[in-house]
């Protein structure tokens, strides 16, 4: 059985060069399982992995008492709804996880993905999750940021009003948080903070910088702690 784990933590290794860590896979059931699913702004394009903000959660977790690791996140930047759905859901299966945020949504805006694919994308994403979730609530669904507030964001915007179009895509998510009782992190004003504050951007003048993202960790924390403790 163990060597069937080392062959999925290789295919995934290769596949994908990304944080997964399977080794103590079902070793321990007490400790929660902690899976990050999303596109650059989860695996924090701009950031050393130690400066992630699913890092540094689970980091501040633990200092709280809730003993838990993050197992695995396959985030990758450029990606989309569906690209999560093609590669990514494959190890959240093979992770064993008992908590899941999810952050994915700006690459199908910026792609012209309509919001009537996004939100069928959002919802196969979540069914999925909770068909082997053992505690259905325990996913966080965190809003997508305002990326025009970076100094190169609008260059993503092909015409349109980056603020809007973000805003009809997060209200999506929030709308699908409360029908499905779960609890969604809006991060959206903190990231519209970035305008005019480069200690906020990363070098790229696109993505956040380690700073940002620790800001968006403080919003997220409290409501990761009071679903878990």
């Amino acid at each position: 059985m163990l060597n069937s784990y080392f062959q999925v933590l290789i295919f995934l290794l290769i596949s994908n060069p990304v944080y997964v860590d399977f080794t103590q896979h079902k070793m321990n059931k007490t400790k929660i399982r902690y899976v990050a699913l999303g596109d650059s702004y989860t695996i924090c394009e701009g950031a050393a992995i130690q400066e992630a903000w699913p890092t540094i959660l689970t980091k501040h977790l633990n200092e709280k008492g809730v003993d838990i690791e993050l197992v695995a996140n396959p985030s990758v930047t450029g990606w989309t709804t569906q690209n999560l759905i093609d590669k990514e859901l494959a190890i959240y299966d093979a992770s064993d996880a008992n908590f899941v945020t999810l952050l994915i949504g700006v690459n199908d805006w910026v792609q012209k993905v309509d919001k009537e694919k996004f939100h069928f994308n959002l919802n196969y994403i979540i069914d999925h999750i909770q068909k082997t979730l053992p505690d259905k609530s325990k996913i966080i669904l965190i809003t997508i940021p305002d990326f025009s507030a970076t100094p190169n964001g609008p260059k993503y915007s092909h015409g349109r009003d980056i603020t809007e179009g973000i805003k009809e895509f997060n209200q999506i998510i929030s709308n699908e948080a409360k029908k499905r009782g779960l609890k969604v992190v809006d991060i959206f004003p903190t990231t519209q903070l970035m305008k005019g504050k480069d200690d906020l951007v990363s070098p790229d003048g696109l993505h956040p910088s380690a700073k940002e993202y620790a800001l968006w960790e403080k919003v997220i924390l409290p409501v990761a702690f009071d679903i878990l403790k």
